[in-house]
């Protein structure tokens, strides 16, 4: 009697200049029972032969490599296979454009290589966990910002007594989220009626470099958090790498403080920092919003803001990259609403309102 057949494994192709790196991304990929790397290659130009010849599930892809780099070969991967890519990106500024630039052609996630060889294997545990989520990524095209990117010069929204003049709708993500965010804020008009906090896990010489992509296509104001920044409506604040940000109200309105600290939930920024102080600060005048990412960050402070009177809502898990951190709020009861990504906006306008409506009674209702 034959035994049933093993459960296929993803099958991955990495794709990298360095014959160091070669060697060790396979090594520690292999470790994992379920994914099987069929073949490595030294640039773009060898990597799009072995894709035809081979059919990878997902394809890992350095930025920098001679001949072909990877954001021609991602082009061309984009342009004519179904397949998901992450890159792989260097810890430098030149590094975060470049891989801002390789989100906006189509690769579905990144990873930062470590400064040292040694370090490559504390990489392992990210790696692994996006590439399984890369497999499941549909790769069905959609347009991931408005056809009509802002030209004209953003309006003053007017403050209004409720939510919409003091309030703020804080929102933590992790993987996935660079892509779920550059989908859901340019669907944010100008005149929404509160600031926006953001925590998005993502290395320090990204988080700048993300913001200023985010503000070239969005209504809204998108800039990185600086230390005494307003949070105002028409203003979303995006958390700097390697830091934590917190929210304090004054008698002018809100404002955000930046501070260095230890890791919490193994990141900085962290989500559960910036809800732990919304749940203080604004109480029953925030809506907290978690998104894709791994782990547990943001699953207690959505928990807080809703002990505290605030709304909250987590990403369903069809739309989300990973279903790690909403999974969690959603399973301890603390996320009061799942909503899909193609909704999220519309939750939000829903439930805050524009800087001229004066009152907000919920999703979908407006008087």
């Amino acid at each position: 009697m034959r035994m049933q057949s093993e459960k296929r494994k993803i099958r991955v192709l990495v794709v990298d200049d360095s014959a160091v790196m070669r060697k060790m991304i396979p090594s520690l990929l292999e470790q994992d029972g379920d994914l099987e790397v069929v073949a490595t290659a030294i640039d773009g130009d060898f990597a799009l032969n072995k894709i035809d010849q081979l059919k990878p599930d997902v394809v890992t892809l350095d930025i920098d490599m001679p001949r072909m780099d990877g954001l021609t070969a991602l082009s061309h991967i984009v342009s004519k296979h179904a397949i998901p890519v992450i890159m792989l990106s260097s810890l430098t500024t030149r590094g975060a454009a470049l891989t801002m630039k390789a989100l906006e052609i189509g690769a579905v996630d990144f990873i930062c290589k470590p400064k040292a060889i040694a370090q490559v294997g504390e990489m392992a545990g990210e790696l692994v966990s996006k590439i399984k989520a890369a497999a499941r990524h549909k790769m069905v095209p959609m347009s991931v910002t408005p056809a009509v990117r802002r030209t004209t010069a953003r309006k003053k929204p007017l403050a209004v007594p409720g939510l919409a003049s003091g309030g703020i709708v804080a929102i933590g993500a992790s993987s996935g989220g660079p892509h779920a965010l550059r989908y859901m804020l340019p669907r944010i008009p100008a005149d929404f009626g509160a600031g926006i906090v953001i925590v998005q896990h993502m290395p320090e010489s990204f988080t700048a470099m993300f913001a200023q992509w985010l503000d070239e296509i969005c209504e809204v104001e998108v800039r990185e958090a600086r230390d005494g920044d307003l949070i105002a409506p028409g203003i979303a604040l995006i958390a700097p790498g390697n830091a934590h940000v917190k929210v304090r109200k004054r008698a002018n309105g809100g404002e955000v403080t930046v501070e260095k600290g230890s890791l919490v939930n193994g990141h900085m920024p962290s989500v559960d920092v910036l809800f732990k102080t919304v749940a203080e600060e604004y109480g029953n005048q925030a809506i907290a919003l978690l998104m894709t990412g791994m782990g547990s960050d943001g699953a207690e402070g959505l928990g807080l803001i809703k002990q505290s009177g605030g709304r909250t809502v987590a990403q369903d898990k069809d739309s989300c990259a990973i279903f790690g951190m909403p999974r969690v709020a959603i399973e301890k009861g603390y996320a009061e609403k799942v909503v899909p990504l193609a909704d999220l906006a519309s939750y939000l306008i829903s439930a805050v309102g524009k800087a001229d409506c004066l009152e907000v009674t919920g999703y979908g209702e407006r008087r």
